[in-house]
């Protein structure tokens, strides 16, 4: 069993960088956006406990924001869960994270994010 702990200099890279337009966007009142690198922060992560884990509790403060309890409740039980199954390298890749998923489905991966998991 492959047991994941630190992310790749490259993905913390591309982490790193979705992170920070999530933040412009919200920023900038542009949720759609905002929501959307986001999801694309997860995608990039989930393999990665800590990077995993922040993206679901930025997820529970965007949903607090927006009121939307759904989004709340889906979150505080990715949070239990999210970071444990990236440890041991069990996640449904693709997927992005929010509570309009079902958290086991695996999605396709965007091509540019994709070619990041190809990339040493």
């Amino acid at each position: 069993m492959k047991l994941n702990y630190k992310i790749t200099k490259h993905l913390k890279i591309a982490y790193d960088k979705e992170i920070s337009l999530y933040k412009e966007f919200l920023g900038n009142k542009d949720y759609a956006n905002a929501w959307h690198h986001l999801e694309r922060s997860h995608i990039i992560g989930q393999s990665y406990p800590i990077e995993h884990t922040y993206s679901h509790w930025l997820m529970l403060k965007f949903g607090l924001k927006q009121r939307n309890s759904k989004e709340v409740f889906g979150q505080i039980i990715r949070l239990f869960v999210g970071g444990w199954k990236s440890f041991i390298d069990h996640v449904p890749l693709g997927n992005t994270g929010g509570a309009n998923v079902p958290p086991l489905k695996r999605m396709i991966i965007p091509e540019d994010i994709n070619a990041l998991f190809h990339t040493k």
